[in-house]
């Protein structure tokens, strides 16, 4: 009975920002390490960002490296991102996961996934 649903996606303008979240239920949530994977237009999931159990170890894709920033809360179970300076290829279907999809590519058939949510960057 694992739930996870993201929220906060959108419409944005390259250069932009969106604060993304994840809230989950039906585990203990500070048991795991979690990622945020996206999967962009005709193409397979790419792991995004990943944070360990307590927060202490964080890691990003090259391709958002100092753009976004991981985080959790484990008394609230969520998990967030926060995007700036947004753009165009940033678009794509995010989604949180239980894990660290660092080095093990993510596969959306195995494991617990949500719906997603939608981030468009467009002028």
């Amino acid at each position: 009975q694992v739930k996870l649903v993201e929220s906060g996606g959108g419409l944005v303008q390259p250069g932009g920002s969106l604060r993304l979240s994840c809230a989950t239920s039906g585990f203990t949530f500070s048991n795991y390490d979690m990622s945020w994977v996206r999967q962009a237009p005709g193409k397979g999931p790419e792991w995004v960002s990943s944070i360990s159990v307590g927060g202490r170890i964080i890691s990003y894709a090259d391709s958002v490296k100092g753009r976004f920033t991981i985080s959790r809360d484990n008394a609230k179970s969520t998990l967030n991102l926060q995007m700036n300076s947004l753009k165009p290829e940033d678009t794509a279907l995010y989604y949180c996961s239980r894990g660290d999809y660092q080095f093990t590519p993510p596969n959306f058939d195995v494991g617990s996934w949500g719906q997603g949510t939608q981030v468009t960057v467009s002028s």
